[in-house]
């Protein structure tokens, strides 16, 4: 198993985990909760594979992935209605799972031998995708758009450093660092309000 498949798989499960607390939040059966954890699970990994031309994709190859992705969704089918705040829930594992799945996207790439104008790309797609797909779905506003968060910043940075460092240290612990520096990012945007400077129109002349 190699490391890119171990930390898929991470994602996999924590990305899962959001997509069914999404679908708890509306009120889904359990096909519902399936169907949400499966989109946001491997959503980002597909579109990765794809644009890498990686024949087959990633879920198809190893299809354990899926049951991974169930295993998650039938763990908060059940258990959901003990979280107080599924909200506030759903975007820490959601931070968790861009820390675990950007790092997963950077190291296909640099073991697909990307460019460090792709590497770093490729892991913020891997990372964001699933989630734009699960709050689109899901008729929220999606995450990645939310006014001056550190979502795609945290993840492009993190991917950016992890790429970086790679020419000087051992892949795995680039992959950590790329990790930290997005889990870091997020996290202060969740909890101290770290944001971007937002865009505010003057009223026409």
């Amino acid at each position: 198993m190699t490391l890119a498949f171990t930390l898929d798989v991470a994602a996999v499960f924590v990305f899962a985990l959001t997509g069914a607390l999404a679908a708890s939040r509306a009120q889904l059966d359990i096909v519902g909760f399936l169907f949400f954890a499966a989109l946001t699970a491997v959503g980002g990994g597909t579109v990765r594979d794809l644009l890498l031309d990686q024949n087959p994709v990633f879920w198809i190859n190893e299809p354990i992935v899926l049951l991974v992705a169930a295993t998650a969704a039938v763990l908060v089918f059940f258990s959901a209605h003990l979280v107080e705040s599924r909200a506030q829930w759903l975007a820490w594992l959601d931070a968790a799972a861009l820390s675990i799945a950007v790092p997963a996207g950077l190291a296909v790439a640099i073991a697909t031998g990307q460019s460090g104008f792709v590497a770093p790309i490729v892991g913020v797609l891997t990372g964001t995708f699933g989630g734009l797909m699960r709050d689109v779905v899901a008729n929220e506003v999606p995450m990645v758009l939310r006014q001056g968060e550190l979502y795609v910043t945290a993840a492009f940075l993190g991917a950016l450093t992890g790429w970086y460092v790679s020419g000087y240290l051992a892949t795995g612990t680039a992959l950590v660092v790329a990790g930290l520096v997005t889990f870091l990012l997020r996290a202060g945007s969740l909890a101290f309000g770290w944001r971007l400077p937002v865009y505010k129109s003057r009223p026409p002349r």
